[in-house]
């Protein structure tokens, strides 16, 4: 739900005074605003999570993984919370302050009624602009998933799985989301 209001642009400024844990995001210089999450979502997101954790587990890997909601600072017009976010470890020191600040390595957003139309064009616009390396979009209603990778400065879809297929992870060798484990 976009704010009404007589000002027209938002920033960081704006940002910062809400309440923490507001359910807004910085979008293009727009407040955006969500409601929670519907169930499925919640439950595929803790899934992926779990699923992604165990992985890097697996692979001692000590980058940064968390789910929303996180502040990932792109510039002083978009602040944004995907579902879910990881950065590599040596790129740690550069992008975590007190919040993000800038591309993280992989994003995931879950798609919900409310959202849908930010994460497959805003949001997915400012992740190429500034460069996230590997973008999954997972829709609960068509039971699928895509994967964009960034080559050259634009996205490219790289796969798209159904629900009895795995989605597999270039940026993370190893790394798949069987979908059929998420979709009952």
């Amino acid at each position: 739900m976009l704010i009404t209001d007589k000002k027209k642009k938002y920033t960081i400024d704006d940002y910062s005074l809400l309440e923490e844990g507001a359910p807004f995001q910085l979008i293009n210089y727009d407040l955006i605003r969500s409601p929670s999450p519907l169930a499925i979502h919640q439950v595929i997101s803790a899934k992926v999570l779990q699923t992604l954790l165990n992985f890097l587990d697996s692979k001692n890997d000590n980058g940064f993984l968390v789910s929303a909601p996180m502040d990932v600072k792109f510039d002083d017009g978009n602040i944004l919370q995907p579902d879910i976010l990881y950065i590599s470890e040596e790129r740690i020191p550069e992008l975590i302050k007190d919040r993000i600040e800038g591309a993280p390595d992989l994003i995931i957003e879950i798609l919900s009624p409310s959202n849908a139309y930010y994460d497959l064009r805003q949001k997915k616009d400012i992740y190429e602009k500034y460069g996230v390396k590997e973008y999954i979009i997972i829709d609960p209603v068509q039971e699928n998933a895509d994967l964009y990778l960034l080559k050259e400065g634009a996205y490219y879809l790289h796969q798209k799985a159904q629900k009895t297929e795995t989605l597999n992870s270039l940026l993370l060798p190893g790394f798949g989301i069987q979908l059929s484990k998420f979709f009952k």
